[in-house]
Parts: structure tokens; sequence; C-alpha cells
């Protein structure tokens, strides 16, 4: 590793105080959207600093972390202060750029979730992620934080294999948080096609008790005020036939814009292989690259909080008929855009 003797940023700002990306509230927050972890997560803090977050994820999560920063006084005052916590044996300090990310400690599948602090790390290398990957265990998580707003974008996530689990916007606003997952490489996921329809009828159908909700899909597909072109997604079996999928479209709440997620499908020769969680997964990529704020889903509460939903009456969103609270569901993927309250009008074809 170069130790370069000049000043530098995290010289010049050793020791101040920060706020943003690096304070507890938001670190709490990412944790959250990164969904669960094991009872004792590796975690890799890279960029570290003076190590709040470290001590943070060693305190609240019991996480054993190692944390990387090339600056040697931030991990002299993490040591000091770990051992003053009594968090000594949880926090492992590692002197090391990215480009020291070798040997002892980072094999392949070596950590539960890497949090990355930094821009550089969606904007400065088109293979930073992918060499990040590397080193999540299977259905571990990537948080990358004070991305600048300007440069970064989901898009390049995406491209490097990796789905967007949620976005944070720092205060101020021209600052975002990623949570990212790998995609499951078990599964192709990909927009349908006008060849996949029969197909998608079949699923949907063979995945329901009725035909109705396979019926809903076509008809949704007629509405050109419901369907959105490239919002209908599927996820293809080993032999390329479709094993489900995932269908958003245009809902209002009030008279704001938002999507409707449903149905979702999976054929049963699929259930429980982890096709429904891809598709969902992509097809909330494609809306959140389209620049759509908010998804509505009526379903299982302990199924689609994975993805980020909460109850959708935390924010004032209803339906207009009794279902259990827990069960209506919201997922704010644009924190920038104001959250709209009211109630839901679905399209036509629901039928409510």
């Amino acid at each position: 590793m170069t130790d370069h003797t000049y000043d530098t940023p995290s010289r010049r700002r050793h020791r101040l105080p920060t706020k943003s990306p690096g304070s507890d509230a938001t670190t709490l927050r990412l944790l959250a959207l990164a969904g669960p972890l094991p009872d004792r997560p590796r975690v890799l803090d890279l960029g570290c600093g003076p190590g709040s977050a470290a001590l943070l994820l060693a305190a609240e999560a019991g996480a054993q972390v190692t944390a990387v920063d090339p600056h040697q006084p931030f991990l002299d005052e993490l040591t000091e202060t770990a051992a003053a916590r009594g968090l000594g044996d949880l926090i492992r300090t590692v002197r090391a750029d990215t480009a020291g990310l070798v040997g002892a400690g980072f094999a392949d599948g070596s950590y539960d979730l890497v949090r990355a602090e930094g821009s550089a790390y969606l904007t400065g290398s088109d293979t930073a992620l992918r060499d990040l990957r590397r080193l999540l265990a299977p259905g571990g998580s990537m948080v990358i934080t004070g991305c600048d707003r300007a440069t970064g974008s989901p898009s390049l996530a995406v491209e490097a294999g990796c789905h967007v689990v949620g976005v944070a916007t720092e205060p101020g606003g021209d600052r975002d948080s990623y949570v990212l997952r790998p995609f499951d490489p078990r599964w192709r996921t990909r927009p349908e096609t006008a060849a996949d329809r029969d197909a998608v009828h079949g699923v949907v159908a063979a995945a329901f008790p009725t035909r109705d909700e396979a019926d809903l899909v076509d008809a949704l597909r007629r509405d050109p005020g419901a369907w959105m072109p490239g919002l209908s997604y599927v996820a293809e079996a080993r032999d390329g036939s479709v094993a489900a999928h995932a269908l958003l479209t245009r809902c209002h709440v009030g008279d704001a814009p938002a999507l409707a997620l449903a149905p979702v499908a999976t054929s049963p020769g699929h259930q429980r292989g982890g096709a429904g969680r891809a598709v969902v997964r992509a097809v909330l990529d494609a809306a959140r690259l389209r620049g759509e704020s908010l998804v509505l889903v009526l379903g299982h509460p302990e199924y689609y909080p994975a993805f980020g939903f909460v109850p959708a009456s935390r924010f004032g969103i209803r339906p207009g008929f009794e279902v259990p609270d827990e069960a209506m569901m919201a997922l704010v993927m644009d924190d920038s855009v104001p959250v709209p309250s009211g109630t839901i009008r679905y399209a036509a074809a629901f039928g409510v």
C-alpha cells in the first residue's frame, strides 16, 4: 500500500464530527434495509475512518468487524475506543486500501455484510462492485454510503450484477446510500416479451387456486392506463422456461402516481427455490431505474418486508376496502420524493 505523506481529505477531516453519511441513525437504517443477518455477522467496513459505524455494528448487531482504512491515526483511534467500550474482541483493524484486500481475512465469501464508505465504490471503477461482490457470503449484502447523486446511479449497481435493495437519501439531498445484493445466479430475470405471454398465463394460473389472477394479468395488459411496458418480468429456469413472474402496474394514491405489485407467481415446480424473490427484486430494480418512487403490495407480511416493504399505514396510505393493516405494504424507493397519503386507486381490472 502506498503511504502518501502529503495532506489528504481523510487527514483533514480527522477528529472532525460527521453526521452524514456516517451518523448512527443512517447506519442503523441501512442495516435494517440490508435485512436479517446471522447471529454473529461477519462485517467488512471499508473506509471506516474513526470507526463510528464499526463500533455501532459491533455493539448493536454483535458483529465481528474487520475495519479497513489507509489512515493509521483513524485505526489507532478506533482500537482505543473499542477497547474502552469493551468491544476490542469484536473489531479488527487493517491498514489498507481497496487494492490491498488480499490474503488472510479477504478470501471469497468471507463476509455477510460489506460496508463501503464513499462514492468511489460506485463511480471510481467499473470493476469496484464486482471486486467487492466476491467477498460476500451467499445471501450477503453490500452497503455503499455517501454516493454523489450527480454521478452515482443505481444503474451502475445493476450493470455490475447487483439488485438495489434500498436507497437512503442523505441530509441535504445530494448524496445517496445504497443497499445492494448480488443477483441470484440460479435465475435469469428479464422483461417479458410477446412470446412469453402464454407461458406467463400458465405460470400464474398454476400458482393460484383459480385462473382469476392469470386473467387479471391479461386484462391489465390490455389497459394502456395501467400497463407499464418493461415492468412485467419473468425469471427463467435453466432450461429457458418461465419459472416465475412479477408485475407492476400503474395505480394512484389520491392523485399521485404509484405502482401496484400484483400478481407475483412462481410455478409449483420452482416454488421455495428463490425464483420468486429473484423476479421481484428484478422488477423493483427496473422500476427504480425508471424513476418510480412508490410501490404498493397487498400480500404476506412475513414475505415482503425482505424487499423493504413496510405497512402502508405508516404513510397514511390505505386501500378502499378492509384488509389487515400489516398486509397492505409500501416500498419508498426515492426518499427525495414526498410520499403521498390517501386512498389507493387501483386499475379497473382489479375490480376494487
